[in-house]
């Protein structure tokens, strides 16, 4: 199965962020959401982990938390 594109890329920016604490990790990857991200590719992200978290970084989970 093909991952989506907004959740291969937030997952790759998550990967990123890796060594600091999860809820510091989880607001600058939000903060970059919002900062670089089409609206539309933001509510893609944000459906996509409400349908199916699975494939979702536990830190890109955690970001949406501070999108919504």
């Amino acid at each position: 199965m093909k991952t989506n594109p907004q959740v291969r890329l937030a997952n790759e920016i998550a990967l990123q962020f890796r060594g600091q604490p999860e809820d510091r990790a989880a607001a600058v990857i939000a903060q970059h959401i919002r900062q670089f991200w089409d609206p539309r590719m933001r509510a893609d992200l944000l459906s996509r982990v409400e349908a199916d978290p699975s494939d979702v970084d536990p830190l890109v989970r955690a970001a949406v938390r501070h999108l919504t």
